[in-house]
């Protein structure tokens, strides 16, 4: 369900495939996203300039603005310091989450947008939980900003994703980006 006066969303994209059906979604209920793909977790460089092409390729295909945050990955490596050997779904991610999202609501207050959501809840490998209080933080630091907690697993999302997946012949990568998740992601 849309929320109340949210016609034009700033939906923070972590990648492509993620984005894809909730993009969708989002302009099929008459959401208007800007998508803004900020990520510096993701390491290597190369693996992250994949994914942004991808993003920004998505976008450009659909009319959809696209906004491209700065890879300050020394920055995201501070933010996380002490917390690199942490599991999956530990206190590392949900601060990963915190510092993306918070850069979210900080880029929707520049553009005048109120509402910002997440593509990460579209993962099955991510905490539903942990991404709902990252943002609720987010928005509670930045004033007049509000965050959209969906879950975008749900309402054949998912299977949407799998079959957008296809059509673009998007890169599907195997692990969240993050140096510290990448041989738990492949491992798994």
């Amino acid at each position: 369900m849309v929320p109340e006066g949210a016609r034009q969303v700033l939906l923070h994209a972590c990648c492509a495939p993620c984005s894809s059906a909730i993009v969708e979604w989002m302009l099929t209920n008459g959401v208007e996203p800007v998508i803004y793909y900020y990520n510096p977790n993701i390491f290597p460089r190369e693996e992250y300039e994949i994914r942004k092409n991808e993003s920004k390729r998505h976008a450009e295909s659909l009319g959809v603005r696209w906004i491209d945050g700065d890879y300050e990955h020394e920055a995201w490596l501070e933010g996380v310091c002490g917390l690199e050997h942490e599991p999956e779904r530990g206190r590392r991610c949900e601060q990963c989450f915190r510092l993306r999202l918070t850069a979210a609501a900080r880029m929707a207050r520049e553009l005048g947008l109120q509402w910002f959501t997440t593509t990460l809840a579209s993962s099955r490998w991510k905490s539903l939980e942990q991404i709902n209080r990252a943002g609720e933080a987010a928005a509670a630091a930045v004033e007049g900003s509000r965050f959209w907690a969906q879950n975008w697993r749900k309402g054949g999302l998912q299977e949407r994703r799998n079959q957008l997946l296809r059509e673009y012949g998007f890169y599907n990568q195997r692990y969240c980006g993050c140096e510290f998740s990448n041989y738990l992601m492949h491992n798994a």
